[in-house]
């Protein structure tokens, strides 16, 4: 896949000198490390990607929203938003590797005392600890009020047992953003739940094999299984009870715009691969791209990623500026999502037969598009909170609400001397 280096003019508004460097070395990174494994990856589905990670974590990219303080770049979401983008341009997978890790580190950032922040997050930021968010089970998927994986406090200590599915990087991590039950039933989701640190080498603790999925080849969204794991009362995150929303405020402040990002980036891929497919391609004296019907179609697909673009960048924008934005970021993984599988129907059509080669590069964006649409919730439910948002009955504003918080911790200045 060619680089540019250079952002669309219709991002200026977005990006500042740091965020255009940062695409730059985004690119040439997928370009001289990403690109080369691709292959590899694709031809074994049932082997995890392990090199990559260690080659991000050098640049210190799992720390991008990370404070200073605690070793990250504190480079915030339209830096990070160029970073799985633009490597998701060249593949899929290599940008939900970096997205899974930074979810549960918003978890942590919002809802950890000072002492796990100062534990875990710059181990985090320096990449020698990866962290996942395990919220999804067999039984209830996404629906988090249904959870009933459970926790019981024993003496000073958390028993939790139960199954998690579906858990980006579950087979790296180090560290497991776990919710679970801690409330008998009949007790409201919002009280119900609580959220936990869990380290990888609990006992009881085990992961479930890692096998082959539709897309995103070398990508680890496993299981994990807690029989009676212990863990001291030190790691709950956040307070008892308040698990829905450590859960809520990662997904939407963090999951869904991770999500965008690597939707972004395979919808431009299929775009480049299909307009480079269709100028080579000869046909009636000409070439495909000459004819008017192909033209609209293609049209068609360029101006659903420009939307989609402007979209994504817009809403993390909001964020970086500390403007409540909730419904933009649900707003902008829902659609780009949708317009990506719109774009990668129509790639498949205008290829033909030759789109369905296995060796050929549209069927692994075609498979990998697909894993952009359930995650932090499917459409519907997507549209629920945008209907939520019209209606103006849109309970509550995570993005707003740590906002006010990060400003009400600033210490004042000092006043200017006289």
């Amino acid at each position: 896949m060619p680089t540019t280096g250079t952002p669309p003019l219709a991002l200026r508004p977005y990006l500042n000198p740091a965020h255009e460097q940062l695409w730059a070395e985004a690119e040439e990174f997928a370009s001289e490390h990403v690109a080369p494994r691709v292959k590899r990856m694709e031809a074994a589905p049932h082997k995890l990607e392990r090199e990559l990670p260690r080659l991000m974590r050098e640049r210190g990219w799992f720390g991008v929203t990370i404070p200073e303080e605690y070793g990250g770049m504190a480079a915030g979401h339209v830096a990070k938003t160029v970073l799985i983008h633009r490597i998701g341009v060249v593949s899929a997978t290599a940008a939900a590797i970096l997205q899974a890790t930074l979810i549960p580190v918003g978890a942590i950032r919002h809802w950890g005392t000072i002492e796990q922040k100062q534990r875990w997050l710059p181990k985090v930021a320096a990449g020698t600890m990866l962290a996942s968010i395990a919220v999804t089970e067999p039984d209830t998927g996404g629906h988090i009020g249904g959870c009933q994986t459970a926790a019981k406090l024993v003496g000073n200590e958390w028993v939790i047992t139960g199954e998690k599915i579906h858990i980006g990087n579950s087979h790296l991590s180090g560290l497991h953003v776990v919710v679970a039950r801690t409330a008998p039933p009949g007790v409201t989701a919002s009280a119900a739940l609580t959220a936990f640190l869990v380290e990888n080498q609990r006992e009881g603790l085990s992961h479930g094999t890692h096998g082959a999925r539709l897309g995103l080849h070398g990508f680890s969204a496993g299981r994990l299984i807690l029989d009676q794991v212990r863990i001291p009362a030190a790691n709950v995150l956040g307070e008892v009870g308040q698990g829905l929303y450590v859960a809520q405020s990662a997904s939407i402040l963090y999951g869904r715009p991770n999500l965008t990002a690597v939707s972004l980036g395979i919808h431009e891929a299929l775009v480049d691969t299909t307009a480079r497919f269709l100028n080579d391609r000869p046909r009636y004296g000409g070439y495909l791209a000459e004819h008017p019907v192909v033209q609209d179609r293609l049209g068609e697909m360029q101006g659903r990623l420009q939307t989609a673009m402007t979209t994504a960048y817009s809403a993390v924008h909001l964020l970086d500026n500390g403007v409540a934005c909730d419904s933009q970021l649900i707003g902008a993984k829902h659609a780009g999502h949708q317009l990506a599988a719109e774009s990668a129907r129509d790639a498949m059509e205008l290829h033909g037969a030759h789109g369905l080669d296995a060796d050929y590069e549209l069927q692994r964006f075609f498979r990998d598009v697909w894993h952009g649409g359930p995650p932090a919730g499917t459409g519907e439910f997507q549209r629920i909170h945008l209907a939520k948002t019209a209606l103006g009955t849109m309970p509550r504003q995570w993005s707003e609400h740590f906002a006010a918080e990060a400003a009400w911790i600033q210490p004042t200045p000092d006043p200017a001397p006289a």
